[in-house]
C-alpha cells in the first residue's frame, strides 16, 4: 500500500449512526476479483433507487461533495459482518480518512490493513464538525497526530505500530517479505532434514 502522507481535504458528512457493512457494500457486489472496482457500489442502496437512478438528497450524490477524501461518520460505523470489501469500497471511491466517535473493531483494523486512516474523536467534537465544519478544509497531520481546521487543532490517538505501518506503507505481507531470506533458509533446512538419507 502507499505510504500515508499529510492530507488536506474537506469532509463528506454522512449523518447516519450504526452504519453496517452491508450498507457500505451490499452482499450482491462481493463477487469482484481483487480489491478494486467496488467504489461505484459504495452505499448502493442509499445512492440509487430501485430503478438504479441516483437519489437526489444522498450526500455522495450532491455535487458539492465530489472529490472529497475524508468521510465524517456517526457512532458505530462499520458494524455487522467482517467483510473487508467494505474498506475496499470506501478506499476505491476515494476516501483516505474516516473520522467518527466509534467503530466496529474488525472494520477498524481492516481499514489500517488497507492504508485507510481511522480517527476516533469525542462525540461532542464530531457533533461540532457536523454542525459547523462541513465546508472547512481539514488538514490531517499523521506524524503530529493532529487535525487542523483554520486556527483550531484537534489531537487524536493512534497505536504506534499502526502509525508506523501507515507512514511506511508496509502492510502485513510486505513486513513478512522482509524476512524472506530467513524463511527460505528455514524451508531449505527443513527439506534436507526430511530427506530419507539425511543425518539427524
Amino acid at each position: 500500500m502507499e505510504p500515508f502522507r499529510n492530507l488536506k481535504s474537506k469532509i463528506v458528512p454522512l449523518d447516519i449512526a450504526n452504519v453496517d457493512t452491508d450498507q457500505i457494500i451490499p452482499k450482491q457486489f462481493l463477487k469482484l476479483l481483487g480489491k478494486t472496482g467496488y467504489g461505484e457500489y459504495l452505499f448502493f442502496n442509499w445512492r440509487y433507487d430501485e430503478h438504479g437512478i441516483p437519489t437526489k438528497n444522498f450526500v455522495l450524490n450532491l455535487p458539492e461533495y465530489k472529490g472529497r477524501q475524508i468521510l465524517l461518520t456517526r457512532e458505530n460505523f462499520g458494524i455487522g459482518s467482517s467483510r473487508e470489501h467494505a474498506v475496499w469500497a470506501l478506499k476505491d471511491y476515494g476516501f483516505k480518512i474516516i473520522i467518527g466517535s466509534s467503530f466496529a473493531d474488525i472494520f477498524y483494523n481492516n481499514c489500517f490493513k488497507n492504508g485507510v486512516l481511522v480517527i476516533k474523536l469525542d462525540k461532542n467534537i464530531i457533533e461540532d464538525f457536523f454542525s459547523s465544519k462541513t465546508n472547512d478544509d481539514f488538514y490531517i497531520d499523521l506524524r503530529q497526530q493532529q487535525i487542523r481546521i483554520n486556527s483550531s487543532i484537534y489531537s487524536f490517538e493512534i497505536d504506534s505500530t499502526i502509525k508506523e505501518s501507515l507512514e511506511s506503507g508496509a502492510d502485513e505481507i510486505s513486513k513478512t517479505l522482509q524476512f524472506e531470506s530467513y524463511i527460505k533458509k528455514y524451508e531449505e533446512e527443513k527439506a534436507i532434514k526430511l530427506q530419507p538419507n539425511s543425518i539427524l
